[in-house]
């Protein structure tokens, strides 16, 4: 049984539906990467599977259970973690205090869930009495990244964390990914760097005009001809 399973995904914005009845499938400890044109709809979906938009049809099953119904907030304690392209940290607060604000759904531990997060990441670490707002872009995807792991998800999903890096940054970005995917989480990302994010996933699915058009293995949808069309509008 797959981690997350989702079935004739329909979502959008009041009347105007963005997704139309996508199907995809997240197994624990895989790295899926979705990739599509600007306007395919890649983001709709993702805030749909954590409750920000919500699903007009089809089904959301988390481990096997239904979760088309419940709050964002009360997907996060089921193992759902979801860090945004934007708006990811608490500018004002240390990078300390981000891994808090993240561990607030412990019930304890929060010292030691935090250590684990400063051997993970070294250079947060390095600026742990920093405001986030002064960290590079680079170090503030890790903060906001670290943060969401302070709960301990089964699922991380990731929206465009590359999305303003130069191209050296955004490779330790992707380091990043397949060090958090070593430690047993599964990590569904929305990535422009096709190249890069298929290069290190299990499975990737191409999205256009609001449906999974395309599902393959990582590689070997990096290097498929098809997908190219895709994204002009001509498959």
């Amino acid at each position: 049984m797959a981690l997350l399973e989702v079935a004739e995904l329909r979502a959008g914005y009041g009347d105007t539906e963005i997704v139309h009845g996508a199907d995809l499938a997240i197994d624990e400890g895989e790295i899926v990467t979705i990739i599509g044109p600007n306007g395919s709809g890649k983001s709709t979906l993702m805030k749909a599977l954590v409750g920000i938009v919500p699903a007009t049809h089809g089904s959301i099953r988390f481990d096997g259970r239904r979760i088309n119904d419940l709050r964002p907030d009360l997907r996060i304690p089921l193992g759902i973690c979801y860090v945004p392209q934007t708006d990811n940290v608490f500018p004002r607060l240390t990078v300390l205090e981000n891994l808090e604000m993240g561990g607030y759904l412990r019930k304890g531990g929060i010292r030691e869930r935090i250590a684990e997060m400063f051997d993970l990441f070294p250079d947060l670490a390095d600026r742990r009495s920093v405001p986030a707002g002064s960290l590079s872009g680079g170090q503030r995807q890790m903060m906001a990244v670290a943060r969401a792991l302070m709960l301990e998800p089964r699922l991380l999903l990731l929206d465009e964390p590359s999305a303003g890096l130069s191209p050296r940054l955004a490779l330790s970005v992707f380091d990043m990914v397949e060090r958090i995917n070593s430690t047993g989480v599964a990590i569904l990302m929305i990535e422009h760097r096709t190249k890069q994010a298929l290069a290190i996933s299990h499975r990737g699915y191409v999205l256009a005009t609001g449906q999974v058009r395309m599902e393959a293995p990582g590689p070997q949808l990096a290097v498929d001809e098809q997908v190219g069309l895709l994204y002009l509008g001509r498959a």
